[in-house]
């Protein structure tokens, strides 16, 4: 009995891989190494799944051969399809934790700084364990030294607020010992989606050479003092439309519904509503038409970053340091006012920081761009 198609990811003990060939018999036909076993933790905000994207290749780089897992909440796992870094996504979800508490890893790397998470990380069974777990009080805690920075990023507000500079990327790299190389996000459509979208824009009349601004207009129900207010919207919507030259996209999930009715409302046929129940993946289609985003820091954001998109971002409440919109696209943040950043769900000071958005800088840095690409060489 040759046992050596269980170390091929291939194999997976059901059926062969290759019709008429025993792979458990008589070996593997064509073998593919699993290597070092990986596990990713991240159950946390979808923009975070995104972000953590950028640590695959630096993976892949220190462990050439090797097989990536990934446990993430169903809302999010769908932005890990299709990535040919990943062998394997997990829900998490009762079977999941069933199957993983069977299998043996020689690392996990948990992002999250959570007890479910932490708890995770240290249940399940690991030669090494990188990024944070929990003590028996039910603590977070850095699982090793390279997690120390990051874990007192979340302790420590003037550090955090005041002091850093450093991309989340970077920081999660280090967590993970690995080298940070400012790789990109890792976000692929499927043959199918890229049909959808040429269809979706043959539907809505999108041409090769129009101008599309994407709106991304909301944000999650945990930090609803991320957005800009309607009417800051619609003024920027209304210059937008007054130069006669562009298209207008509303993007958004299910919580963006009725917000991006009420925009439209304003603009009955100047604006293209975009549907926001298809799910991630289908929002993600819809993302992929402008070829400006603006956004607020939320998930569309980071998506739109994902896509490649040139982003124009605004930050209030939120740390603008930590995103890196790698030379695309421009930050906007209040340098002045005291309070910001704060990650406060309540705000004291009627959001300020909201208030302060320059919607004129907005126009001219969208015109800047279109201009640009205008006068590059066909």
């Amino acid at each position: 009995m040759n046992k050596s198609a269980s170390n091929c990811k291939n194999f997976n003990g059901y059926k062969p891989c290759f019709p008429d060939h025993n792979c458990w018999e008589d070996g593997c036909k064509e073998m593919n190494p699993i290597g070092t076993k990986i596990l990713i933790i991240n159950l946390d905000a979808m923009g975070d799944v995104l972000m953590t994207t950028a640590q695959l290749q630096a993976i892949k780089r220190k462990y050439p051969i090797s097989a990536i897992y990934w446990i993430t909440l169903k809302v999010a796992s769908g932005l890990l399809e299709n990535n040919p870094y990943i062998d394997r996504v997990f829900v998490y979800d009762f079977e999941s934790l069933a199957i993983l508490n069977s299998l043996e890893f020689d690392i996990v790397m948990n992002v999250d700084k959570s007890m479910r998470s932490g708890a995770l990380a240290m249940q399940v069974k690991a030669k090494e364990r990188l990024g944070f777990g929990i003590n028996s009080n039910g603590q977070i805690i850095p699982l090793n030294k390279g997690a120390e920075y990051n874990y007192r990023l979340g302790m420590d507000d003037h550090l955090k607020f005041k002091v850093n500079t450093r991309f989340g990327q970077d920081y999660l790299a280090e967590t993970f010992d690995l080298d940070y190389s400012r790789d990109d996000y890792v976000f692929d459509f499927t043959a199918t989606e890229l049909k959808f979208i040429e269809e979706y824009k043959k539907e809505i009349g999108i041409k090769e050479s129009d101008e599309i601004i994407g709106f991304n207009t909301g944000c999650s129900l945990l930090f609803p003092n991320k957005k800009m207010t309607l009417e800051q919207h619609t003024v920027l919507i209304e210059k937008f439309l007054s130069y006669n030259r562009f298209k207008i996209m509303l993007l958004g999930g299910p919580e963006d519904e009725e917000r991006n009715r009420a925009i439209a409302e304003n603009f009955k046929g100047q604006v293209l509503n975009t549907p926001t129940y298809g799910g991630v993946r289908k929002g993600a289609c819809y993302e992929s038409i402008p070829q400006l985003i603006i956004t607020g820091d939320s998930f569309g954001m980071h998506l739109a970053i994902a896509l490649k998109k040139y982003v124009i971002a605004w930050f209030g409440l939120s740390c603008w340091s930590e995103i890196d919109l790698y030379d695309r696209g421009v930050k906007l943040f209040p340098e002045s006012l005291f309070c910001a950043p704060c990650w406060k769900k309540v705000c004291p000071y009627n959001l300020e920081c909201i208030q302060m958005i320059d919607l004129e800088k907005i126009v001219t840095e969208s015109l800047a761009y279109f201009d640009k690409k205008r006068n590059e060489p066909k």
